[in-house]
């Protein structure tokens, strides 16, 4: 149980880096010392100081700790799944091919294609991906490692929608107004999967086809 609590203690660490850095109240504060890119820089840094050590001690603890659960996965379980993963990887392929306008620096026009889905595509996608891989291993290590995926991905998401609401104004106000937090929780979610860029779906479908293929050697044990 201690490995878990380690895993989960280090998620902790790495969301409430994350949410500080972030706060309406210390990002202005060290921008205004180091700069946008300083900033940027600093805050990609300290995430990875803390996510590689955290990867790095999953894998080296993995399956350890009591087994809380235990589900019969036959074929069409597994294919769902294989689908399910297939759909994280796209909402995360499409959250690069197609970023927010607002991202950009540019005006928000009307959202369509994955922000029709999610205004929030890679850290959803990232959340679905936890989540899945929770299903079938169960172990409370696995669990405090894969479980972490989609907290982070609501809590941190959550804590981005008040910030920008706070210092974006209008425009930001209309993107969220028009799109939904959680992935096909509205009502444009079917026009939002027909709008998807082809090139976002070709590399979600083929990054889950390869990872299925060398899932084995390169993770199982």
């Amino acid at each position: 149980m201690q490995d878990a609590i380690i895993v989960a203690g280090l998620w902790i660490l790495f969301g409430g880096t994350h949410i500080a850095l972030s706060s309406v109240t210390l990002r202005p504060r060290i921008v205004a010392r180091v700069g946008e890119r300083g900033y940027l820089a600093l805050f990609s840094l300290l995430a990875l100081v803390i996510f590689v050590p955290l990867v790095s001690f999953y894998f080296g603890h993995k399956h350890t700790g009591p087994w809380l659960y235990s589900v019969a996965l036959g074929p069409i379980a597994r294919w769902a799944l294989y689908v399910g993963m297939g759909v994280a990887f796209c909402l995360m392929a499409a959250s690069f091919v197609s970023p927010s306008p607002l991202a950009l620096g540019g005006p928000m026009v009307t959202a369509r294609g994955v922000h029709r889905i999610t205004r929030h595509p890679l850290f959803m996608g990232l959340g679905l991906f936890g989540i899945l891989h929770a299903i079938p291993n169960a172990s409370a290590t696995d669990l405090a490692f894969f479980g972490g995926f989609p907290v982070f991905a609501v809590v941190g998401c959550h804590h981005q929608d008040r910030r920008k609401l706070a210092s974006l104004g209008d425009d930001f106000r209309k993107f969220h107004a028009e799109t939904p937090f959680l992935p096909f929780a509205g009502s444009g979610a079917l026009r939002g999967l027909a709008e998807l860029p082809k090139l976002a779906v070709a590399a979600g479908i083929a990054v889950t086809v390869l990872l299925r293929v060398f899932h084995a050697p390169l993770f199982a044990g």
